[in-house]
């Protein structure tokens, strides 16, 4: 498995931390997990996004 750095502000990485504890996930899991969760979100919005595309040029076509 590869390894990133990533920089963050102390107090944001102590809400992830806290928010990881609470969980009983480690901080690397917390993140992977949010990662998915956003690239899920993005691929779901540029799909919708695609379909109203296609949606408006057929009206253009008509």
């Amino acid at each position: 498995m590869a390894r990133i750095l990533v920089s963050m502000p102390d107090d944001f990485l102590k809400s992830v931390d806290k928010l990881a504890d609470n969980e009983r996930r480690t901080r690397s899991e917390l993140v992977r997990e949010a990662l998915r969760a956003y690239i899920r979100k993005t691929s779901v919005m540029s799909s919708k996004k695609a379909l109203d595309n296609a949606q408006a040029l057929e009206k253009l076509l008509d």
